[in-house]
């Protein structure tokens, strides 16, 4: 059965830290690339960062490139989000995501129609 669970999310100050988890049961992560998405009150869902299963590469949005990092442990199958230097415009519910690579040849990392399985997400609030 393919799952995906988040965690980590929670309430912090602006200019603090959060690492986010998401561990994957069903798959492993070098058949996927796996997506954060986030989603705030009123706003569509955007893409955050991507890596790719084939080969590790990463994909950050610019409102998080320099701040944010994804990374994954294959042995622990679960992808992290260490998002540093948070701002209130952080403030989303935060989903993970996977694509299964053997069914596309090339992808966009932000575009959530492509992702085959979800979480159910974990909020992040960034408010002083």
């Amino acid at each position: 059965q393919v799952q995906l669970v988040e965690s980590g999310g929670g309430l912090v100050q602006p200019g603090e830290s959060l690492t986010l988890s998401c561990t994957a049961s069903g798959f492993t992560l070098d058949t996927v690339a796996l997506g954060w998405f986030r989603q705030a009150p009123g706003k569509e869902r955007e893409g955050v960062s991507c890596i790719s299963g084939r080969d590790g590469t990463t994909f950050y949005a610019d409102s998080v490139k320099g701040r944010f990092t994804i990374s994954r442990d294959n042995a622990k199958n679960t992808v992290y989000l260490q998002m540093n230097s948070l701002e209130p415009e952080d403030t989303a519910v935060y989903f993970c995501a996977a694509l299964v690579l053997a069914r596309v040849g090339v992808y966009d990392p932000f575009y959530p129609n492509q992702f085959d399985y979800w979480g159910q997400g974990t909020q992040v609030t960034v408010s002083s």
